[in-house]
């Protein structure tokens, strides 16, 4: 049985109250985020959690599962493109202060992992690759990468930081080598030309990752499942 714990709080960033479930005690910090506006519990329910609890128990990582602002900022047709992004951002700064220092603080760990299916890729391969120097793993499971279609034709500075696709190409940090990077998609996955796309840019910049094609899977959670525990495994979780 996994310890799991929960928490709710108020962010000045985004003024709103934020909620995770934590699992584990001990371990590698694991931030792992939701679908596309999804809930802080979708992980557990879709027992993606459930997958790794072998790791959890023993020791070997503490998960994190923390909210997301999808609603009120890349999904929220109510307002402008710019007010999008901009709330993304704040959303970014309230993980950055409120999920990932704690995560390194708890487990005592200088770095964390960032994982997500789907839109929770994007989340995650967003803000790994804006502050690489936090980030130890990138764990990507059918991720789409491309924010341009939430944007309705805007584009500014701030979409361009946000955008992976775009920012990467230019971008030059040492802490990207050291980060160890995987996209795992499927050979039936809708999304399989994106990730086919972020390994082609990660190649011409000479970054060491791994493109996890695999034969007969689609974008759905139960290839999902199997694809984290694997990944875990091969993590250098001394790291």
């Amino acid at each position: 049985m996994m310890k799991e714990q929960y928490f709710k709080w108020h962010n000045k960033h985004i003024n709103q109250d934020m909620e995770m479930l934590v699992f584990g005690e001990k371990g590698y910090p694991v931030i792992i985020y939701p679908t596309s506006m999804g809930s802080y519990t979708q992980n557990k329910d879709f027992n993606l959690i459930e997958a790794v609890e072998w790791f959890v128990n023993s020791g070997l990582i503490k998960v994190y599962t923390p909210s997301s602002i999808d609603n009120d900022s890349w999904y929220d047709k109510k307002i402008h493109p710019r007010q999008r992004v901009l709330n993304h951002m704040n959303y970014e700064k309230a993980i950055l202060e409120d999920v990932v220092h704690r995560a390194m603080q708890e487990t005592g760990s200088a770095k964390v992992a960032m994982a997500g299916c789907s839109f929770g890729a994007y989340h995650a391969t967003n803000f790994s690759f804006r502050h690489p120097e936090l980030v130890g793993y990138l764990i990507n499971m059918g991720g789409a990468f491309d924010i341009k279609m939430q944007l309705d034709g805007y584009y500014d500075d701030n979409c361009y930081y946000n955008n992976p696709p775009d920012f990467l190409p230019g971008l030059e940090n040492p802490y990207l080598y050291e980060m160890g990077i995987v996209f795992g998609t499927g050979e039936h996955d809708s999304c399989l030309d994106k990730n086919q796309r972020m390994s082609a840019i990660l190649r011409e910049k000479g970054i060491p990752h791994w493109l996890d094609v695999r034969p007969g899977a689609n974008h759905d959670w139960p290839v999902w499942r199997e694809m984290l525990p694997t990944y875990i495994s091969q993590l250098n979780l001394g790291k």
